[in-house]
């Protein structure tokens, strides 16, 4: 039923649109009495519990940040079958991000280019709905991406940060530094390891116990990929997520005319498939054991998450996969898993 809806309403439709019109569907999905219903439809098999940075996950999939920037459609996400959200990216000071349109389908691909720019209601606004979120007796795990605000020069990056990590990190179950977005001026050259490092010490010691990652961009090259995976072992952080969005556009079957009108911003879906798994086996090479891998990009299906649980990933996530895909997206991906599973237990 899904595609059906999705060729002939969604894809003539302005994706931004679409996303705002669906979002109320997945809260509703979340609410006292509809929740129970449709999680004894999508509730992840018992066997596929995952344990990673001090937490029980339901699943090893959830949805990466950019889907739920707001914290608004958590326990709705979680009724449909997803083990952990993470929210975001939020920014410590509320901002409307970049002029629309900025978010574009590429249908031949199954991707996405966005140029949002961190569009959000500010940490201080997204922490009342954490701090409510976290009475909940039944919620996902909750991740929380934050980002540089964009009216804050590079040179004061650090103290926005840690302004944003002072009133959420508290309430959030891990948190993550975003310093690969290439949506926000600047923001990428933070990855440098001698910027990179007063940066995540800061954040590190501003957020106490709760378990920091920071997520990278696909286009570091090999080098920078392991300086920084062991730049954050080394200052102690819980993990990584490899990888963000990619400015490439290599190897695109969209028409050239339709990804030149989509213009600047990230690329995301099957085409970073191949980078983004090379990306997280470097990092798995280089860090410790228990230093937790968050594999995201290019993920579409079970056999994609299996593989990138296979090359060292401790957990997944997607987004672009649910446009495609619909709402019962992780309910295919936790069945896939199992299925898989049970194969191999049978060889």
């Amino acid at each position: 039923m899904y595609p059906f809806i999705f060729r002939t309403v969604f894809a003539h439709m302005d994706p931004e649109r679409a996303h705002h019109l669906v979002m109320p569907v997945i809260r509703a999905f979340g609410v006292w009495p509809v929740a129970p219903v449709v999680r004894t439809i999508t509730r992840p098999d018992p066997a596929l519990q995952t344990h990673a940075l001090g937490l029980t996950f339901d699943s090893p999939f959830g949805v990466a940040a950019g889907f739920d920037k707001n914290a608004v459609a958590v326990t709705g996400l979680r009724a449909l079958g997803f083990g952990h959200v993470e929210i975001g990216t939020i920014t410590a000071i509320a901002q409307e991000g970049n002029p629309r349109p900025r978010l574009f389908r590429l249908i031949p691909d199954r991707a996405l280019i966005n140029r949002m720019g961190f569009n959000n209601d500010g940490a201080a606004a997204v922490a009342v709905r954490l701090e409510r979120l976290r009475r909940r007796r039944r919620r996902p795990v909750i991740g929380v991406n934050i980002g540089k605000s964009r009216v804050v020069d590079v040179d004061a990056a650090t103290a926005d940060y840690v302004a944003s990590t002072a009133l959420v990190a508290a309430l959030a179950d891990y948190l993550v530094v975003n310093v690969s977005s290439p949506n926000t001026p600047g923001l990428r050259g933070l990855q440098a390891v001698e910027t990179l490092r007063p940066l995540l010490s800061a954040v590190r010691d501003a957020a106490a116990a709760t378990p920091l990652l920071v997520k990278i961009a696909p286009d570091l090259s090999d080098d920078e990929v392991e300086s920084i995976a062991r730049l954050a072992a080394e200052l102690g952080l819980a993990g990584l997520i490899a990888t963000n969005t990619t400015i490439s556009r290599d190897g695109l079957e969209t028409d050239p005319a339709v990804v030149e009108r989509a213009g600047a911003g990230g690329l995301s879906g099957p085409p970073l498939r191949a980078r983004a798994l090379e990306v997280l086996r470097r990092v798995r090479s280089v860090v410790p054991e228990d230093f937790c891998i968050i594999a995201a990009g290019g993920v579409e299906t079970a056999s994609d998450v299996q593989e990138r649980l296979d090359a060292g990933a401790d957990l997944v996530q997607g987004y672009t996969g649910f446009i495609y895909r619909g709402p019962l997206w992780a309910r295919q991906i936790n069945r896939g898993l199992r299925r898989q599973r049970n194969v191999a237990a049978t060889r």
